[in-house]
């Protein structure tokens, strides 16, 4: 298949997942079981002065991102997208800060801070850099919705409304846990600056909390590096919150299991992978877990319909990003096609706890792991999921 046709057909076979085969809140129920350590919810933190200092400045209300209205003041970037739009859109929001709250937004650019992020809590993670979002006025979290929309995308479910949800999944967690150590709130979501954004140098925009880390890293006025970008959510695969329906890894799973029932039997054993997945390799703090070796079925195996299918589970994670910038990842993985290889372990329904999923090339790394909830003391199963880029994880940078 033609590499533009395929990449066409794939964002079709995208828009036709969530009716050509829909999955029912039943469907997410698994066992009880927390898996191999019997852990429930994040692991004991050891606090530092630094870190006790970070929880004292954190909330229990919600920012209410998804229906904050953007204020007039970023109408002096105009709106032509695009990079110089998005440093202006920082520098209104900048010029809006206090130097207190500044301080806490603007960071020098590091490596080491750089791979500060998590899935877990903010209260089990005090670590992530940045301002909190409930730190911030009204109006200052408008422009920072719009620099989010400017840097990711604008499709449903996808990219800033993706953002939103998750974030709403917190708020729904913090009216039934009882663990007030986590602190789970939207307010808690970080956002921050590594580096000054201008037309040299490097810096990253970082937007990241419990199950969300948007890492996007720029050198001399382009996108670097868009991982690691990690998405899990609980409640999964619906739940209702701030005043709508949210199901923001709903198209991820039934991307991922249209992909793999699409396999014949023969595929399928190709594809499996040996022993039982309870979570991601390649998660917070795990940047050399990657392996060298592929495993599983090589993607030339797969026809034209089962590409266009492995392509629309690949951009259900690249299509977050802002579209210029996705379709050159997407043109970039296209290119790679015949050395990337598909691996699973579990279900091909993907709903059952350990149900895993990977796809591994030359630069892509994408994981899709379902385990048992943890924050919510119910019943059923939530994912955790990453979208590494082996040659530009942080921007490529080595310091």
């Amino acid at each position: 298949m033609n590499r533009n046709n395929i990449f066409v057909f794939s964002v079709t076979i995208g828009l036709l997942l969530s009716s050509g085969l829909t999955l029912s809140q039943d469907d997410a129920k698994g066992p009880l079981d927390s898996g191999p350590d019997g852990h429930r919810g994040p692991p004991k933190h050891v606090d530092t002065p630094e870190t006790l200092a970070v929880k004292a400045r954190m909330g229990d209300t919600s920012t209410l991102m998804g229906s904050i209205t953007i204020p007039d003041a970023v109408d002096v970037c105009g709106i032509d997208p695009g990079y110089t739009r998005l440093v202006c859109l920082i520098d209104v929001l900048k010029s809006a800060m206090s130097d207190e709250v500044l301080e806490h937004f603007q960071l020098d650019y590091s490596l080491e801070k750089a791979k500060d992020w998590s899935n877990l809590p903010a209260g089990a993670f005090p670590e992530r850099p940045g301002i909190f979002l409930g730190e911030l006025s009204i109006k200052q979290r408008g422009m920072v919705k719009a620099i989010l929309m400017e840097a990711a995308s604008q499709t449903e479910n996808e990219g800033f409304d993706e953002m939103v949800q998750t974030s709403n999944a917190d708020d729904y967690i913090g009216t039934i846990s009882t663990d007030y150590k986590a602190s789970y709130s939207s307010f808690n979501t970080t956002i921050a600056l590594l580096g000054v954004p201008t037309e040299t140098g490097t810096w990253e925009l970082y937007y990241g909390g419990h199950h969300f880390a948007f890492s996007n890293t720029y050198t001399d006025g382009k996108l670097a590096g868009a991982t690691p970008s990690f998405r899990g959510i609980e409640p999964f695969p619906a739940f209702d919150m701030n005043d709508r329906t949210n199901k923001p890894l709903l198209q991820e799973r039934n991307a991922f299991a249209a992909l793999l029932q699409s396999l014949t039997k023969e595929q399928l054993a190709a594809a499996r992978l040996e022993g039982t997945y309870r979570d991601i390799l390649a998660g917070p703090q795990a940047d050399d877990a990657i392996p060298e070796k592929q495993e599983g079925l090589s993607v030339t195996k797969l026809n034209d319909l089962q590409q266009a299918l492995l392509l629309s589970a690949i951009l259900t994670y690249v299509g977050d990003i802002n579209d210029a910038d996705a379709k050159i990842y997407m043109d970039k993985y296209i290119a790679e096609l015949a050395d990337t290889v598909l691996g699973f372990s579990g279900t091909t329904a993907v709903n059952s706890e350990d149900d895993y999923v990977r796809i591994h090339g030359p630069s892509l790394w994408l994981e899709f792991s379902l385990q048992s909830n943890k924050s919510t003391n119910t019943v059923g199963n939530h994912p955790h999921s990453v979208w590494r880029d082996r040659s530009d994880d942080y921007g490529g940078q080595s310091k």
